[in-house]
């Protein structure tokens, strides 16, 4: 039954992964067409909304709905990129959960922990649409959404890079690579669903804390190319499967501050 709950919940991790992938994939392939529209969710076009034209710098302002297909957007991302590297702690939940069912003190729904795990990030979309939408509005985005300004770029390559060496970005991410230190140093899981939502919250800040500055990186190399999307996706999920403690971070980290400097030089 243990085996087999893990499977169930592995299957559907990856069900939501693949749709999520699937999605983004439509969105860039949409935006690389020269007429791209921007689909809605029942699939049909979202008021002919232009794509290219939404975020391509001195085209229009966003209206109320462009800004809610970007977050859109960006949440479905979000899943897509995170919930890869967040499965074995929701694995591990589900684990626990079939014993303690077993031992007769069940715990809240995995369901109930993965949303709360989701929401944080879905909360950090609401930021990164807010961002997409300054840096628009200040003519400093190509129509595949990234930086057309080299000092910008660097900055974000310099600022990323020092940040995967910087304390908080250890103690965030000592809290992804160890699920089991998680849990024990915080009493365990939760029999309440709101307690197994904070939970799950709590789990989702520091995975925040651990990749915001790698999300950043968007922006640099396009929010919609895809193997910008991919590449790092797999960055974060090394740092936190791989047991090399911080020895990914710090040489991602200093590759990301040495194509910086090289940005900022290459700009002046």
């Amino acid at each position: 039954m243990l085996r087999r709950d893990r499977a169930v919940v592995a299957t559907a991790l990856a069900v939501i992964a693949v749709l999520a992938w699937a999605h983004v994939l439509g969105l860039a392939a949409d935006m690389a067409m020269p007429d791209a529209t921007a689909p809605s969710a029942a699939g049909g076009d979202m008021g002919g909304m232009d794509m290219s034209a939404t975020v391509a710098p001195g085209f229009r302002a966003w209206a109320p709905a462009d800004f809610a297909f970007i977050f859109a957007m960006w949440a479905v991302m979000m899943v897509g990129m995170m919930t890869p590297s967040v499965a074995p702690m929701v694995l591990l939940y589900a684990s626990v959960g079939r014993k303690a069912q077993a031992s007769g003190r069940p715990i809240a729904s995995t369901a109930w922990f993965f949303t709360g795990y989701l929401l944080v990030w879905v909360a950090f979309s609401i930021v990164a649409t807010g961002a997409l939408w300054l840096l628009t509005s200040l003519a400093l985005l190509s129509p595949m959404m990234a930086t057309n300004s080299r000092i910008l770029g660097g900055l974000v390559l310099v600022a990323g890079g020092l940040y995967q060496w910087t304390p908080m970005k250890g103690v965030c991410l000592r809290q992804c690579q160890a699920p089991i230190a998680f849990l024990a140093s915080r009493g365990g899981f939760r029999s309440d669903p709101l307690g197994a939502l904070r939970f799950g919250i709590e789990h989702g800040a520091y995975c925040l804390g651990c990749c915001w500055a790698l999300m950043a990186l968007l922006f640099v190399g396009g929010v919609m190319n895809v193997l910008w999307i991919a590449g790092i996706a797999i960055l974060i999920l090394l740092e936190k499967i791989v047991p090399t403690g911080q020895l990914i971070p710090r040489i991602s980290g200093a590759l990301m501050a040495a194509a910086g400097v090289g940005f900022l030089v290459g700009a002046s």
